[in-house]
């Protein structure tokens, strides 16, 4: 099931929320929990067996942390939930390109499992890792009601696209949350933007991404048009699930770290990764990084800590090589800025946005190719290698077709309607025109995503390989 989907919009969500806001405050965590699990089950049931052993095995071993805390038996403990973790991800996620790649090496010809890929894998897993690792640090207690637990990990505003929410942030609100008016006004609000991204920008940029691939007239425009829609495209769909969750976590009581803060405005690397995905990068930064010794270690073991953290966030997004190479490229890229090239770029804005933009644009071409051959292709004609034309017709089209979204979405991934808002609402007029629109907006707004919903337009779904 789909937040950008008619069942999820008209059927699920107006149920849950009913029953929700219907029963006592001590039944409300269960409600949303059974809801929860109805949801992650819809598509796979069978997969909800797994998450729920993977719940049931972080709250068992939770327990014996605490309980075995000063002891050498607590971090056996520790290591046991981590390995059984990490385990059930590496065989529903890994085990199949193990596989291939082993025959690729040999020459040999040893059988695929074919395992399916439960969705969310990668973001339950994150949390129930994080959740036993703060118990062991003694960051919190061990949650004694499996339910709470249960609701932490599995709570569908945020299962299956993030943002990776960290326990010891929501573990007050499990037990107690505020429930009002203005909260659901701007959960509303914020799950209709994100909503909003998804199916009128996103999903309209995936379209012309699917043009393209399907085109047999490619110019060396159309690669570069392609590319930057994918980068817009990748960048709305997952801030727009982010937005989502954060809306919907808010309705329900629970506040949800923002994740995405406008990243393609960033005038280096360092500061595109401390703006895009940051549940994640914190989440390798304190979980990884700093444990393998972050910065605060000889020179080649900081190269090296970097270069793990950075192929772990590449195979985290996806089991195949390309993956890879983009986690990798990006640990080439920060070193050399930690080196000496962030010094250097902060002495031109522009030239430094330019830089960032370039290697964005080429990382999302790498990541969004099937195999490190294509995406090789595709950058390869990108600089006009491979007898491709500069220009055709159809690239013209396409073009011209996608303009207005192309546009659109460049403007709405900067903050810059955001500040024209901030300055519109600061004046007394202008704040009073803005509590009369914007209501009429996000109907507006949730009347065209239905309508295009309606029509069975192109609806991808980026997190399979999540």
């Amino acid at each position: 099931m789909l937040f950008s989907g008619i069942p999820f919009l008209f059927y699920f969500l107006p149920l849950v929320l009913a029953l929700y806001f219907a029963v006592p405050k001590k039944l409300k965590n269960s409600v949303l929990l059974f809801f929860s699990l109805v949801f992650y089950g819809w598509g796979e049931p069978k997969y909800l067996f797994l998450m729920l052993f993977s719940i049931t095995q972080g709250y068992v071993f939770g327990l014996l942390i605490e309980k075995s805390r000063g002891k050498k038996s607590s971090k056996v403990f520790l290591s046991a939930s981590v390995l059984v973790s990490l385990l059930l991800l590496s065989y529903c996620k890994y085990a199949d390109f193990s596989i291939e790649t082993f025959n690729s090496l040999t020459g040999l010809s040893v059988p695929l499992l074919k395992v399916a890929l439960p969705i969310g894998i990668s973001f339950y897993t994150f949390q129930i890792l994080s959740y036993a690792v703060d118990v062991y640090r003694s960051v919190v207690p061990a949650q004694k009601n499996y339910i709470k637990l249960a609701l932490y990990i599995s709570m569908f505003p945020q299962l299956i696209a993030g943002p990776i929410v960290r326990y010891s942030d929501i573990v007050s609100q499990l037990d107690t949350r505020t429930h009002s008016l203005e909260n659901a006004a701007y959960g509303i609000r914020r799950f209709v933007i994100g909503l909003s991204k998804k199916v009128l920008i996103a999903n309209v940029l995936a379209e012309l991404g699917s043009a393209f691939k399907e085109s047999t007239q490619q110019s060396v425009l159309f690669f570069w048009l392609y590319a930057i829609a994918c980068t817009l495209q990748i960048y709305f769909d997952f801030s727009g699930y982010s937005d989502m969750a954060i809306g919907l976590g808010r309705i329900f009581g629970f506040r949800f770290l923002e994740n995405f803060d406008y990243p393609y405005i960033s005038s280096s690397i360092t500061q595109f990764w401390r703006r895009w995905h940051m549940s994640l990068g914190s989440w390798f930064r304190d979980y990884l990084y700093i444990p393998l010794g972050g910065n605060r270690v000889g020179k080649m073991r900081w190269l090296f800590n970097i270069f793990v953290v950075w192929f772990a966030t590449g195979i985290w997004h996806g089991a195949a090589w390309n993956f890879v190479l983009w986690g990798l490229m990006y640990a080439v890229l920060l070193v050399n800025e930690k080196l000496w090239l962030l010094k250097r770029l902060n002495k031109s804005k522009v030239l430094s946005r330019i830089y960032t933009m370039f290697f964005v644009v080429i990382g999302f071409v790498i990541f969004d190719a099937d195999t490190v051959d294509s995406a090789f292709g595709t950058l390869e004609h990108m600089f006009g290698f491979g007898g491709v034309s500069a220009v055709t017709g159809e690239t013209l089209y396409y073009l011209k077709s996608f303009a207005v979204v192309l546009v659109i979405a460049i403007i709405g991934s900067t903050p810059l309607v955001k500040k024209l808002c901030q300055a519109v609402k600061n004046t007394k007029a202008g704040s009073f025109v803005l509590s009369v629109a914007e209501p009429i907006c996000i109907v507006l707004l949730l009347t065209a995503c239905t309508a295009y919903l309606v029509d069975g337009s192109f609806n991808p779904f980026l997190y399979f390989r999540f």
